[in-house]
């Protein structure tokens, strides 16, 4: 066996003097008719799972969920790629886009004995059958999609569009793998996979695996035909060749015909990718040339293949009626009940298993051994093969802060230094990428191109920059595509990182929640190593959209993925650059979680020195003395809290002039980078006691909350505290254009001046002492409304302001 991750490691051709089958067609078929008698038993089946006996109505599940239509054609990919891993001795994995076909992948699993190994009580017998019948979309079993339960996957079925981007973040940097990747003909039309067919330009044959594409064409979606199935194959073959893929065709519906025509197709594209592979790695890192065309397999079978052409006189096989359960009344209806068995029966069970359940040895004669079996593949487990990130120290990269707010630097341009290193220091095991949409120079990352280029196969023109066949930077202008990328990166074991402006991260509201819902469920099964977290930094944010406007201003994903399992989600909001540096240390660190980080890429004050800000991150919220007058003499007056660059300036100018005005005036500020904390400890494992809330809000004193975002998601997280009546809180409501940043937050009522104001409303007894310097500040926000727009610039006293203290 090949080592894992060997850059000499590839699909091989087949001996010389090889049969174009070593399997006999019979045997791969009796595999295939075994995996398809599986894939219905656990549509239908409570008991009898050998049909031992006459079916009744009592061996019937009282209801039937699953999805049989995909179900045989996913099966006829698995026997075929049993066959070439056993016969190549490959390293593979296959990621499975129909994931409603879930019955399909476990009854393979169940049969080459991983399903067994990975859940001792579900034995490959007859027991052990009838428990994987049962088991399956039944209350307290497994579900009807390929899942994380499933051993071998890393792709949710529930959604579609995102196994060919996962499949490609699998290859990448690991030159010895092949990732057979199923798409249905449905998933074909999302947005998401159209735009994945472009991965191949992004795929190095040198440092990267293969990927090869099964499209599966069955016909149909759920009731009405697919596009791909039904325009002229010419159409299709052009606009395959148009993506760059050199696609390989089987069809038909005689499995005699059928069998011979896929074992020779999946020969010829391994051969092809074979032979990119030793070309490219014997000429090297950047050999010139064409881009490789990688070999594809365009599969055209009947929808519900095998199952019954016809129920109740309708059409069933080969049409949309084929999709989930073809046969719906089997309990009630003695006819239904009976055709169920004769089809169950022509797949002849008595001669695919033995007496006491186990597959017949024709049936495994095609089924590779260990590791190397699609449901043992660690690559499918990958953090198995996770190694931890030689992080830099952080010292190193700090900023010196002698006094807080007196020094300016752009957070992301220093975080782009510290990722550089890390990019220096993984050159030779090649497993951190930063992947985002066009936008790593525009955020200010752009150091990283001084240790790796853009990953870039296609041609080059002399004004290029930064383009290379072995970046390990990845940018295409489709979130969809560095999200799925990125995933299929993590769950494969490695590390990364997904830069992109705040306002379009939203693109990915619906991917990143399945893989949240991916790692909650992973987190549950033993088996599953930890992967590295998907970490997501969120800049160009809604405050500085100076030149964009108000398109580019929505603050909403973390309100997205706040909602989510709290024990997977984590969201930091950085003050300054020292505290983002301490932030992705400790995100890079970490292991299955989203971690969501918002952080600006403009000049912004330096608070905090590195010691202050690894102390500041670990405990999440705290006060800052040194900002405040809370000197614990006396009892404070007001909190006045922040989260967020950009409110913690607003907030900490706005203490200032509460220091000035009104000195007697006990101010505390409270400063939270990990907005977790806000939540009670009973609903988020970051979030603080009741106790220790309180202790540093108060329970009946007002405070003053200046938040990055929408300000209702403030008071969803704190509204069962104690103190929630007394909070008050100023975001961002949707009041945008494209003006100064002062403007942006004034327009949002979020500015220093409507802080104080805040104040002056909310302290019992204030209002009336301090009207004058009320009216001042609302004075202040009429003349920065006539400044800008005679000067086209902030008030100096804005534009020039530094902690003064």
């Amino acid at each position: 066996m090949s080592s894992i991750g060997s850059a000499d490691a590839c699909p091989g051709p087949r001996s010389e003097g090889a049969p174009m089958t070593t399997y006999r067609i019979a045997e791969l078929d009796a595999h295939w008719r075994a995996a398809n008698y599986l894939a219905a038993g656990q549509i239908y089946l409570l008991d009898n799972p050998l049909l031992t006996e006459p079916l009744r109505p009592e061996h019937i599940k009282p209801r039937l969920l699953g999805h049989w239509g995909t179900a045989p054609g996913l099966n006829f990919v698995h026997t075929h790629l049993n066959r070439v891993i056993k016969e190549r001795s490959l390293e593979a994995l296959c990621v499975w886009g129909p994931g409603h076909g879930g019955a399909a992948v476990l009854a393979n699993s169940w049969l080459e004995g991983t399903y067994s190994e990975t859940y001792p009580d579900i034995g490959r017998d007859a027991d052990g059958m009838r428990k994987l019948f049962r088991q399956f979309s039944f209350p307290g079993g497994v579900p009807s999609h390929v899942a994380p339960e499933t051993p071998g996957s890393i792709h949710e079925g529930g959604e579609l569009g995102y196994s060919l981007a996962h499949a490609y973040g699998a290859a990448f940097d690991h030159p010895g793998l092949l990732v057979a990747c199923v798409i249905g003909d449905g998933e074909a039309e999302t947005g998401p996979l159209a735009a994945s067919w472009h991965s191949d330009k992004f795929l190095d044959p040198v440092h990267d695996g293969a990927v090869l594409p099964v499209l599966h064409l069955n016909g149909y979606k759920i009731a009405n035909p697919t596009v791909l199935s039904r325009i002229p194959e010419a159409e299709l073959d052009a606009l395959l060749r148009g993506y760059g893929h050199d696609p390989l065709y089987v069809s038909g519906s005689d499995p005699a015909l059928v069998h011979p025509a896929m074992a020779r197709a999946m020969d010829q594209a391994l051969d092809r990718i074979h032979a990119i592979q030793r070309e490219a790695r014997a000429a090297g890192t950047d050999p010139g040339g064409e881009r490789a065309r990688w070999p594809m397999i365009v599969l055209r079978t009947p929808k519900g293949w095998t199952g019954p052409a016809t129920v109740d006189g309708q059409p069933v096989e080969g049409t949309w009626r084929a999709h989930q359960v073809p046969l719906a009344g089997v309990r009630e209806d003695p006819g239904h009940l009976k055709q169920l068995e004769r089809w169950m029966r022509s797949y002849r069970p008595e001669e695919l298993f033995e007496a006491g359940g186990r597959p017949a040895a024709s049936v495994l004669a095609c089924v590779p051994e260990g590791a190397r079996r699609l449901g043992a593949s660690p690559y499918a487990n990958g953090g198995r093969l996770l190694r931890s990130l030689p992080l830099p120290g952080l010292d190193g990269h700090a900023v010196p802060v002698e006094k807080p707010g007196s020094t300016l630097h752009e957070p992301t341009r220093v975080l782009g230094r510290y990722l550089a290193q890390i990019m220096r220091d993984t050159a030779g095991r090649r497993d951190f990428r930063v992947v985002g949409p066009d936008e790593t120079a525009s955020n200010h990352l752009d150091d990283l191109y001084d240790v790796t280029g853009k990953a870039w196969q296609d041609m080059t023109e002399p004004t290029d920059r930064n383009l290379s066949r072995d970046g390990r930077v990845m940018e295409i202008l489709s979130e969809h595509v560095c999200q799925g990328w990125l995933e299929g990166y993590l769950l494969t074991g490695r590390h990364g990182l997904f830069s992109t402006y705040e306002a379009f991260a939203h693109i990915v509201d619906s991917m990143v929640g399945q893989h949240i819902k991916w790692l909650g469920s992973a987190r549950e099964l033993s088996w599953r190593a930890p992967i590295a977290s998907l970490n997501y930094l969120l800049t160009s944010h809604v405050w500085r959209q100076d030149s964009n406007g108000f398109s580019h201003q929505d603050p909403g994903f973390v309100d997205h993925v706040l909602s989510k399992s709290p024990g997977v989600v984590r969201v930091y909001l950085p003050p300054d650059a020292n505290t983002l540096l301490a932030v992705a240390d400790h995100a890079l660190r970490s292991r299955d979680q989203v971690n969501v980080i918002v952080a600006g890429k403009q000049p912004c004050h330096d608070w905090l020195s590195m010691d202050e800000a690894r102390t500041h991150v670990a405990r999440g919220a705290g006060i800052w003395e040194w900002a405040g007058t809370d000197d614990g003499a006396r009892e404070i007056d007001v909190v006045l809290a922040c989260a967020g660059d950009v409110p913690t300036l607003e907030v900490l100018a706005a203490a200032a002039l509460l220091r000035r005005h009104l000195p007697e005036l006990a101010v505390r500020v409270v400063n939270v980078v990990d907005i977790a904390r806000l939540m009670p400890r009973e609903e988020h494992p970051h979030g603080m006691t009741d106790t220790e809330y309180d202790a540093l809000f108060t329970t009946d004193r007002p405070v003053v909350f200046a938040y990055h975002g929408y300000p209702w998601l403030i008071h969803r997280l704190a509204y069962r505290r104690t103190g929630h009546p007394n909070l008050h809180v100023r975001g961002y409501k949707e009041s945008g254009t494209t003006t100064t940043p002062f403007d942006m937050v004034v327009r949002n009522d979020l500015d220093r001046y409507r802080l104080v104001m805040d104040v002056i409303d909310r302290v019992p007894g204030l209002a009336g002492r301090a009207a004058t310097l009320r009216q001042s500040m609302s004075d202040q926000r009429i003349r920065h409304h006539d400044w800008i727009r005679l000067h086209g610039t902030d008030l100096p006293e804005v534009a020039d302001w530094s902690w003064p203290y």
